[in-house]
Order: C-alpha cells, then sequence, then structure tokens
C-alpha cells in the first residue's frame, strides 16, 4: 500500500483526491493552514492523518513529506483576482510553498510529486486548442506564480531525480467547492446564488468560454498520473480537461434550467488578469496515461447544483 501526502487537503480538490485515495484503502495523510480550505471539508476524512501547517515553513514541509511516497500537490492561493489584489501572498503560497515541498520532498526520498497547474499560464493565446508546447503568457500574477512552480518540478526531475508530473488544470468544479468567497469560481458562485433566487452577475459580454472539468475528471487524471510510468510521465506537463468549451451565458442557461431561476443576468466590467477562452488539447494526457474525461460539463453540472441543493440557505 502507497503512502499519499495530499496538501490542501482541506481544499475543494484536495479534499476530493483524499476521499478517493481513502476510499480504495490508501494510507493518506493530509496538510492544510485553513487560510482557504474549510473544517467542515475533512468530515467524512476521519480515517486521514491530519497535519495542521503551512507550507511556507520549510519544517512543516519537512515534517508532512516524512514517509511518504507519492505527493499530491493541490495547496495554493488559487484565484486570479486576488492575486491582482495581494501579488505578494500569492507568490508566497504558490511558488514559495512549492519550493518547500520539492525540496521536503528530495530530502525524504519521496518517489513522485504531483502538481496542480493551471491553465492560466497560457494566458490570453489566440490560438485554440491550448497544447502544452504552447509559449506560456501569462497575465496575472497567479499564472506567474503556478507557471513558476512548473518551472522548479521541471528542474527537480532534471536535476534530482525525483519524478515530478504538472497536471494543468482548466477551470475546475464541483462538490465542496467554496461558493460563498468573493474570489471563488464562477460556477460555485452561479450556483449558490440562482437556487437563492439572487441574481448573478457576468464580468464582461458573457461570450467568453471556458473548458469547464468536472472534479471526477480530474481526481481520475491525478490517479492516472500516480500510477503512469515514470519513464513516460516523470517531467511533463499535460493539461487536465475535457477538450469542449462553453461560454458564460450557455452556461446561465443551462443553470436556469437546473436551479428554477427565472431572472436575467446582470453585467458587470471584465476582471483584470482574466482571459477570454480556455480550451484544451488533452490528446497527450490520453497518450501518455490514458487520460479521458468520465463525466461532460452538463453532467457535472447537474451533480454540482444537486449537492448545493443539501447545503443550508446562508
Amino acid at each position: 500500500m502507497g503512502k499519499y501526502l495530499v496538501t490542501g487537503a482541506a481544499g475543494f480538490i484536495g479534499r476530493s483526491i483524499a476521499a478517493e485515495l481513502l476510499s480504495r484503502g490508501e494510507s493518506v495523510r493530509g496538510v492544510d493552514n485553513f487560510l482557504t480550505g474549510k473544517r467542515a471539508n475533512l468530515i467524512g476524512l476521519e480515517a486521514m492523518e491530519f497535519v495542521e501547517g503551512d507550507l511556507t515553513d520549510p519544517e512543516v514541509c519537512a515534517k508532512v513529506c516524512r514517509g511518504m511516497e507519492i505527493v499530491f500537490h493541490e495547496a495554493a492561493l488559487a484565484s486570479v483576482p486576488l492575486s491582482v489584489d495581494n501579488p505578494m501572498a500569492t507568490h508566497l503560497h504558490c511558488a514559495n510553498a512549492t519550493l518547500n515541498v520539492l525540496i521536503a520532498a528530495r530530502d525524504a526520498g519521496v518517489r513522485r510529486v504531483i502538481y496542480a497547474g493551471s491553465s492560466s499560464a497560457y494566458g490570453d493565446t489566440p490560438t485554440l486548442p491550448q497544447r502544452e508546447d504552447t509559449t506560456p503568457h501569462p497575465i496575472s500574477p497567479y499564472a506567474v506564480a503556478k507557471l513558476t512552480g512548473e518551472h522548479y518540478l521541471r528542474v527537480f526531475a532534471r536535476v534530482y531525480g525525483l519524478e515530478t508530473v504538472v497536471l494543468r488544470y482548466f477551470n475546475v468544479f464541483g462538490p465542496y467547492q467554496d461558493a460563498k468567497s468573493d474570489y471563488s469560481g464562477v460556477l460555485a458562485r452561479f450556483s449558490k446564488m440562482m437556487l437563492a433566487g439572487e441574481q448573478p452577475t457576468i464580468n464582461g459580454d458573457g461570450e467568453q468560454s471556458r473548458d469547464f472539468t468536472y472534479i471526477d475528471n480530474v481526481v481520475r487524471g491525478n490517479l492516472l498520473a500516480a500510477a503512469a510510468t515514470a519513464e513516460l510521465v516523470s517531467g511533463q506537463v499535460m493539461n487536465l480537461a475535457t477538450g469542449t468549451r462553453i461560454t458564460l451565458n450557455q452556461t446561465f442557461e443551462i443553470l436556469k434550467e437546473l436551479t428554477g431561476f427565472e431572472g436575467v443576468p446582470a453585467f458587470g466590467p471584465d476582471r483584470a488578469g482574466d482571459i477570454h477562452d480556455s480550451l484544451a488539447d488533452i490528446g497527450l494526457a490520453k497518450e501518455l496515461m490514458g487520460y479521458e474525461p468520465v463525466i461532460d460539463f452538463k453532467e457535472g453540472l447537474r451533480r454540482t447544483v444537486g449537492w448545493y441543493k443539501t447545503l443550508p440557505a446562508a
């Protein structure tokens, strides 16, 4: 049985990966500082060894990496608008924390580190779909910080022989995503607001498009990355998405059906640092580790809205 560390285990994606590992009977350790993670997300994960700590502290990183075989590094301040407001905090909790994790993993003899990369690294590239060999053009501090982490992973694979895999996520959504924060993902906020009969605001004209990716696809991709042959995946960067895109206006119409919302959206100014369109080429992940999305957008959105319906009104 492998020993797995999940950073950001009280967050949306980290919690989901940890839950799947535990369901398979794996030995799991989680770490979170609760800066954005929620203690309530740990309910149901009692079989996981949990450490409260901050990855900006090298001693915490050394402690949690000790005895681990594989690290899923999901912890980050994952928000473009937040990074625009506070670029230093974003760099600290994304780039610096990632370097600390890599050093600790190397020193502890960890075999593989799998990193939550971001499609924001591509920036506003005019060419779609976005391929891993496209030159990155980040347009937000968050994108720069996440791309910095990617470079560190490549270097640690090349210089130190640590197996590393970068998975570039595209707009992940699903149960356990925080819908209350101003910095939350658009689908989380819209779902919660429309269920409550509140008017959501679309930034821009609503014709911007996203390759929205349901959480189950991301969890599956991470587990494939953990099991894949090192010769195929170590040092690689792979998109993790669906290979399809939908506009925010189209998304709003689907959410109206799912939530029973009867109003219309408000429209606001474009947000600084936001790209206009994203669409992933997922061919490399399929070739190297057999990845294919298992849940499409509409089904994922139906499951997500169903989960938010179970939450108490707030």
